[in-house]
């Protein structure tokens, strides 16, 4: 795992790489989430479900072909979603949180069994729990409307050191900042890092404690209320 930590710390946005540096570094933050989990009645419940996020475990290719659908139908829907295009004729009242998510994977041709599995966390609580915080990456994406680009993979991970306090989000968001020019520095620092703190610190519920798998049907309006959680800023 040696290798793999220089290789985390040269390209921080590595996924194999960070995904092992991320094992060996987060057991007592770890067991912190984990009891935070513990303590409230969803979190608790992932915790007893263990619900895995891959195509044998929820209807990946449904999602992604009703995401197809809405996207042909209305090319718009993103940015009317995410609040950036008022007056579309669908807006985030209209899209459940499961069409939401189609919607992400079909936009990037994502594959939810692409997330690297946990090597170096012995405890096998604490190994789901790491599991679920990645799994759940994507899902992120779908409820706060950041895309998949550099920098909207820093923004989505101010969010997750603001939330979890994991020292593998710690390096993604500061390191990982290095690689954006002057333009981009000054979006993450005046746009998405307030907004990061800003919504952490407001939120009823916490990222890693919403049964994602349960609010497939729910409005993604109405998880976002619920949530207390507002779409990142338009860029």
């Amino acid at each position: 795992w040696r290798t793999r930590t220089v290789t985390a710390f040269n390209d921080p946005i590595r996924g194999d790489a960070v995904a092992a540096l991320g094992d060996v570094t987060g057991a007592t933050t770890l067991k912190r989430l984990r009891d935070e989990m513990m303590a409230h009645p969803d979190g608790k419940r992932v915790l007893i479900d263990r619900p895995i996020v891959s195509k044998d475990t929820i209807p990946v290719e449904e999602f992604m072909q009703e995401g197809k659908r809405i996207l042909a139908e209305d090319p718009n829907v993103v940015a009317s979603i995410n609040g950036h295009l008022h007056g579309n004729k669908m807006q985030a009242d209209d899209i459940t949180f499961g069409q939401a998510y189609g919607i992400f994977l079909a936009s990037h041709d994502y594959d939810p069994d692409e997330r690297a599995e946990v090597r170096y966390v012995e405890d096998e609580e604490l190994a789901y729990v790491m599991l679920r915080y990645r799994q759940c990456h994507d899902y992120w994406h779908a409820l706060t409307g950041l895309p998949p680009t550099v920098l909207g993979e820093l923004g989505l991970k101010w969010l997750e050191l603001f939330q979890t306090g994991l020292p593998i989000a710690a390096l993604s968001s500061t390191v990982g900042s290095l690689r954006l020019n002057a333009a981009e520095r000054r979006i993450l620092t005046d746009q998405y890092l307030p907004w990061a703190h800003e919504q952490s610190s407001g939120m009823t519920t916490g990222l890693m404690n919403v049964y994602y798998e349960n609010e497939f049907d729910t409005p993604l309006a109405d998880l976002r209320a619920r949530i207390n959680i507002q779409p990142a800023p338009k860029v």
